[in-house]
């Protein structure tokens, strides 16, 4: 979304500045025409990074001139006092001019200093390789009037430095109608401090001097409102590992229960976060020269998961500077390419990037305007563009198809696992019972949203004569502990988060539980070990149903198991039978059919659903009493068969299952033989020399090292092929099978 900045006076500092710059750079490619393609070279990669650094904020416009100037007049005196050697440089040698620093760059963890240290020391390298040209009578002559030019831009730069510029008042007017509308202008003294909404937002910058000049503005600005020194959040390079993720979970917490509301952010931030949650707008405070940054910026919150129908991603135009129109015609071409394909093509990308290499001159703002905006249709990268396109459409394809097969194990696995989320829930609240705990509650409708219903999650750790285990377990249902937080701290102010039981949108103020969680797990263990614990019916339990029978199942559990006792398998099995009072039985029990299994099995469901109206009469439990022993006596028989034919079927898919996990494992190992060849045979083809031709010492190390590992790695998976299939196909070996009576269930008749 653009912004527009227009009607400033002719002397506004963004203006004038960018026109002395264009001229200076006139005068020194004049003056450097018959000089070395190196030092002209350097002298093109100085101005870009002054230019770069100019449109992104006057702060570090400023910041860099000083260095400029002070090297440039150091060098020329040296000249004119003596015979100096030329101190060329290599413009390889100058990455930080023209481009900040990537994630992956060596020097991202550089502290402010350090980093601006070394950024001064390539403008200084610059500076004193185009400071001396050999014609010295001319040269003196336009030397003398790029100082002068210097000294102009050298006064509006440090004038203005420190001020809210155009673009900082637009911002200002953007926060008072989007986010605080009563922030206070300038000057004014609020008799309370003003209020936020929940709107958020993240501002990105490329350069470090203009995140600390927009800290500064809006640290300044927001001064007056609530709680204004937790609203700014800084994510830039030296930001720690700890420090980033407690950001980022910061700016994804609601904003009612966290108060930040900005993220300055430099390109640090702009691949590999996800920043949705409760923002959909972003600043680009200054327009990235390579496309892709500006997209992976917008990434952050243009993705899947975000909550609304619209991101709003901002850019500003100061529609009286030349300059500007180069950005914004590079800005319309990225977003018409997202568009028609979806992303942006890596020929297109590195052909805009070629575009704007040698900067903006305001000579052929025109051309370079007509490039860009052609940049999609030369012939010669067409089908290179098409190709892209196309493995784009495979690999999207690809995935549609991976879904698609995931979709299924999903379904297998649901059936497989026959547990609904109702009973899981309900297993999950008896387990809590068993250990002496409250069970589930929902939470009030008031702290509910739109999502998955919310329940309460009782403090296992904090109740009077507690197992002091579950500290370490519940500590998966808190709040991250923050950044040099005491775990005593942390553990005592911060509250068990609710509970979920499908899945939700991400949110870290609530856990969804599944079978895997470290507390479902403690917890069903808990409640697979019940059993005759107690008295002697522990087990055995009276429900109703509005069926004419009254009826009995016996329940079983099958366990299999492998070597070590790995637990294989496990399944509920059940015997289902009329009930007769054994004083006028004349048979043993006799086992239903599956028809008729099924329909008691439906009518059990039902009773346990609404068991709260049981009435039974104390003569009838006296007979179910006496009955039990001898009930189950009769259908043990029958639940140790069911429980063989059952177990027989369940062999079967274990060896099944190790078959496949086998021949999975030979493939993943053959795979990685592959793999590990081909990535060694690009480092032995050619020459030996060549091969190692622009290694430092320790890389060179390294990749010996890898080489070693290579090999070793290839003798011990030539083993792993024969050895780790057997191995995974014994596991699914079934050791011991154990076939025992768990419940005792009898359905009554609410008629009799």
């Amino acid at each position: 979304m653009q912004v527009d900045i227009e009607g400033l006076p002719d002397d506004a500092p963004e203006l004038r500045l960018s026109a002395l710059l264009d001229q200076y750079r006139e005068l020194r490619e004049k003056r450097l025409e018959n000089e070395t393609k190196s030092k002209q070279a350097s002298a093109g990669l100085l101005i870009i990074g002054l230019q770069q650094r100019l449109l992104s904020s006057i702060e570090a416009f400023a910041r860099t001139l000083r260095v400029h100037r002070a090297t440039v007049q150091r060098q020329w005196d040296k000249a004119q006092r003596e015979s100096s050697d030329d101190p060329s440089v290599h413009p390889a040698q100058l990455t930080l001019l023209s481009s900040s620093v990537d994630r992956d760059d060596d020097r991202a963890t550089l502290s402010e200093d350090e980093l601006q240290a070394e950024e001064d020391a390539q403008f200084e390298a610059a500076s004193a390789a185009s400071a001396i040209t050999s014609g010295q009578e001319r040269a003196a002559e336009l030397f003398a009037q790029e100082q002068e030019l210097l000294e102009q831009m050298t006064d509006v730069a440090e004038t203005h430095r420190g001020r809210p510029d155009a673009r900082i008042r637009k911002l200002f007017d953007w926060i008072r109608e989007n986010m605080c509308p009563d922030l206070p202008k300038a000057g004014e003294q609020p008799s309370e401090p003003a209020a936020w909404n929940d709107t958020r937002v993240i501002i990105f910058t490329e350069w470090e001097a203009t995140k600390r000049y927009l800290e500064q503005q809006i640290g300044a600005a927001i001064e007056h409102t609530d709680r204004a020194s937790q609203r700014i959040a800084i994510f830039h390079g030296p930001t720690p590992l700890d420090k980033r993720e407690e950001i980022k979970r910061a700016f994804n917490a609601p904003p009612s229960k966290h108060p930040v509301r900005f993220l300055i952010a430099t390109d640090a931030a702009r691949e590999g976060l996800n920043l949705q949650a409760h923002c959909w707008n972003l600043f680009h405070f200054d327009v990235p020269w390579n496309p892709s940054r500006m997209e992976q910026r917008n990434g952050r919150i243009d993705r899947k998961l975000q909550p609304k129908d619209d991101v709003y991603c901002h850019y500003f135009v100061y529609k009286q500077r030349p300059e500007d129109r180069i950005l914004r015609v590079l800005v319309r071409k990225t977003e018409t390419i997202k568009q028609e394909l979806g992303s942006l093509s890596q020929v297109i990308d590195a052909r805009l990037t070629k575009s704007m290499k040698q900067g903006i001159r305001r000579r052929d703002i025109e051309r370079l305007e007509s490039e860009i905006e052609s940049a999609d249709l030369d012939a010669e990268h067409k089908q290179t563009v098409e190709d892209e396109l196309e493995a784009a459409r495979d690999r999207q394809d690809a995935l549609r198809r991976q879904i698609d097969r995931l979709r299924t194990l999903l379904d297998n696995s649901q059936k497989s696992i026959g547990l609904s989320q109702d009973q899981f829930r309900s297993t999950i609240s008896c387990a809590l019972e068993l250990v002496g705990a409250e069970g589930l509650a929902p939470l009030p409708a008031a702290e509910q949203t739109d999502g998955p219903e919310r329940c309460h999650f009782p403090a296992l750790d904090q109740r009077d004569g507690a197992d002091p285990t579950w500290a370490d377990t519940m500590d998966t249902l808190r709040a991250p502990r923050r950044r040099k937080q005491k775990p005593w701290e942390w553990r005592r102010t911060s509250p068990i988060r609710p509970v979920v039981f499908e899945d939700a949108a991400m949110d870290e103020d609530v856990v969804h539980l599944h079978l895997e969680h470290r507390i479902v797990q403690r917890l069903l263990g808990r409640f697979r070990a019940q059993g005759f614990v107690h008295h002697d019916l522990s087990r055995a339990c009276l429900a109703q149903s509005h069926d004419a029978i009254p009826r009995v199942i016996l329940l079983g559990r099958l366990a299999l198991y492998g070597p070590g006792a790995a637990r294989l398998h496990e399944q509920l099995i059940a015997v289902t039978a009329r009930w007769t009072d054994p004083k006028i039985r004349t048979e043993p029990l006799t086992p239903y059919a599956r028809d008729t299994e099924a329909k008691t099995m439906s009518l059990l469901d039902g009773a346990f659903a609404s068991a709260a109206g049981l009435v039974i009469s104390d003569v009838v439990l006296k007979q179910l009493q006496e009955s039990a022993a001898g009930d189950v006596k009769e259908l043990l028989d029958h639940l140790q068969t069911r429980g063989e034919q059952y177990a027989e079927d369940a062999k079967g898919k274990l060896v099944a299952r190790g078959q496949a996990e086998a021949k999975a494992m030979r493939e993943i190992l053959q795979n990685q033989t592959k793999h590990i060849k081909a990535t060694a045979a690009k480092y032995e083809q050619g020459d030996p020399t060549q091969r190692k031709f622009g290694f430092a010492k320790d890389e060179l190390r390294q990749l010996e090292a890898n080489q070693r590992w290579w090999a070793k790695r290839l003798a011990m998976i030539d083993e792993e092929l024969e050895t780790e299939p057997a191995r995974i196909r014994e596991i699914y070996d079934v050791k011991a099978t154990r076939i025992e009576p768990v419940g005792l269930v009898y359905l009554w008749p609410v008629t009799g």
